[in-house]
C-alpha cells in the first residue's frame, strides 16, 4: 500500500526548500514514503519529518549535518533528531517565519557535500 501524501506543494516553506535544493548540482526530488526527498545520487534532504512516538514536524527539513558542527547544532532547540534518520547521524531544523534561509542553503550545501559524487561538488565549487 503506498504512503499517504504528507506535503502540500504551495507549503512556501516547502516552495523555499526546493529552490535551495534542486539548485545544487545534479539534484532530482523523490516523493519517497509520503514526502519530498532530495538526491544526489544518495538522499540528502527530506522534507518533514517527526521524533519517534512524540511529534510530527511536516514544515521541517532532514539533512546530514557535518560531522564537526553535529554537537553544536543538537544543543539549539530549533534542531531535533529524527525518527529513522537520527540513529544514521541526520537531524531535522523545524521552519516558522524566523527561519534564516542562509543558513538553511548552508545546512543542505553541507548535507549534499557528504552525499554527492566527486564530479558534482567540482561542479559547484567551479561556480564559485
Amino acid at each position: 500500500m503506498p504512503h499517504p501524501i504528507m506535503f502540500d506543494d504551495n507549503d512556501p516553506y516547502l516552495v523555499k526548500v526546493r529552490e535551495i535544493a534542486l539548485a545544487l548540482p545534479n539534484t532530482t526530488e523523490v516523493i519517497a514514503h509520503g514526502r519530498p526527498t532530495f538526491r544526489c545520487g544518495k538522499m540528502f534532504g527530506n522534507y518533514g519529518g517527526s521524533v519517534k512516538g512524540v511529534v510530527r514536524y511536516d514544515r521541517s527539513l532532514l539533512f546530514i549535518p557535518d560531522p564537526t558542527e553535529r554537537e553544536a547544532l543538537v544543543g539549539d532547540e530549533r534542531f531535533y533528531v529524527p525518527a529513522y534518520f537520527g540513529p544514521a547521524g541526520w537531524l531535522g531544523i523545524v521552519f516558522d517565519d524566523g527561519t534564516d534561509w542562509t543558513e538553511v542553503a548552508e545546512l543542505l550545501d553541507a548535507s549534499y557535500r557528504q552525499v554527492a559524487p566527486k564530479r558534482s561538488i567540482a561542479e559547484l565549487d567551479a561556480r564559485g
